[in-house]
């Protein structure tokens, strides 16, 4: 049995101290007010969301360049609005033909789902319909919730799982109104989906986000049975920080590093990983765009420095750890994302096929941005489609090979 190691770091010193006072700008010392309020007795926990809010503050400052640049690039460009809508009217095609090679003929020879002008989020209430049961506790922290979503009319036989990751900059980890669309669509096809809650920053830093992913794997391989899931095929999803979590809970199964508050041999391997729109490298400093991301990790996420806790960052970043026996990959990501550039994406990708030996596919949305999903109706319904397209074919093959075997 792997013996479990003690992941500590050093605390504070009264010399980081005193450096960290020299070197705080008005934002470091927000977020330290506001954890430090959380930490009061009786009314503490009242003041997380200040914590949460401070952060997305913080965030949202680091990214007002690149919303700037890419609405003052929309305004001035000539027939904007023409290239905007001829990147719609293609999506059903590119998404197609991303997904040949990958899923059979006969699966993609399907009618696609017409481009939708309403907002996926305005839907809440017809998508929600899937939902089973709510706010089941998947841990012993008071944060670590999860909905079920399946249909009533769930076959006898045991159903695939799809675990779903919110995103939220790793300071918001709320499972509402995120994912919706995809999970009634897997719901409406006979799956049961998981949409869970995480620990957040700056009230837990790096790597409680990720400790309580791998909580939910292991109880989804213990316990989805109940709700009628298949506690052999238990696939993961996420949405930008959500997609780092899913991507990194894929390629650590069973880590002991990554799971140092779980019962031995609890089982946190999956058997797919779908990528939306995720952050899959935790150490490249080579843009602008990334030193800015780099910096927000430090402050308000892990909070400590990438130059004197490198293997920290390493250890969280997807791309790091990419291996030969990583499971099925599926990343779609959109050229028109401000937040986390397309670049980040087919980096990842490319890494991927390079060294798994396992089915990689990549859809790239033409003028697709962050949050796409649940702004955009004329790309939600053909993603939700070819992440179908995919899982089942994932969970086709590996159930006829588990046949096979038991012949």
């Amino acid at each position: 049995m792997t013996e479990r190691p003690a992941t500590r770091y050093p605390g504070p010193t009264l010399t980081t101290r005193l450096h960290w006072l020299l070197n705080a700008g008005p934002s470091d010392y927000m977020l330290a007010l506001s954890v430090a309020s959380a930490s009061l007795p009786v009314i503490g926990k009242h003041l997380e969301p200040l914590g949460a809010l401070t952060a997305a503050g913080v965030w949202g400052a680091r990214h007002a360049p690149d919303f700037v640049n890419s609405l003052a690039k929309s305004l001035v460009t000539p027939n904007d609005a023409e290239k905007k809508q001829q990147d719609r009217d293609c999506t059903n095609a590119v998404t197609e033909a991303a997904l040949r090679g990958l899923v059979s003929a006969k699966d993609l020879d399907i009618e696609w789902p017409a481009a939708d002008r309403t907002p996926p989020v305005w839907k809440m209430r017809e998508h929600r319909r899937h939902v089973h049961r709510t706010s089941v506790r998947y841990g012993p922290r008071p944060g670590q919730l999860l909905d079920v979503w399946r249909r009533d009319d769930l076959p006898a036989e045991p159903a695939p799982v799809l675990i779903f990751v919110p995103g939220g900059a790793w300071v918001h980890g709320s499972r509402m109104l995120q994912g919706y669309a995809l999970m009634s669509h897997l719901a409406q096809q006979g799956w049961v989906c998981l949409s869970i809650d995480y620990r957040v920053a700056p009230h837990h830093p790096w790597p409680a986000h990720i400790t309580d992913v791998k909580t939910a794997i292991a109880w989804a391989r213990a316990n989805v049975d109940k709700f009628g899931g298949d506690r052999n095929f238990v696939t993961i999803s996420g949405t930008s920080a959500g997609g780092h979590l899913a991507a990194l809970a894929g390629l650590t199964a069973n880590d002991p590093e990554m799971q140092g508050e779980l019962p031995e041999g609890s089982d946190t391997s999956v058997d797919a990983v779908i990528g939306i729109y995720g952050r899959y490298d935790w150490e490249d400093k080579s843009t602008v765009e990334r030193v800015r991301f780099m910096d927000f990790l430090e402050r308000v996420v892990v909070k400590r420095k990438f130059d004197k806790h490198p293997d920290v960052f390493r250890n969280a970043s997807p791309i790091a750890r990419i291996h030969p026996q990583a499971p099925p990959f599926l990343v779609v990501h959109g050229t028109g994302d401000s937040v986390i550039p397309v670049a980040q994406a087919r980096s990842f990708v490319d890494r991927l096929k390079a060294v798994s030996r396992s089915v990689v596919g990549y859809v790239e949305l033409p003028g697709a941005g962050h949050g796409f999903d649940m702004t955009d109706g004329a790309r939600t319904g053909a993603a939700s489609t070819a992440i179908g397209l995919f899982l089942n074919h994932i969970h086709r093959n590996r159930t006829l090979l588990g046949a096979k075997e038991v012949i």
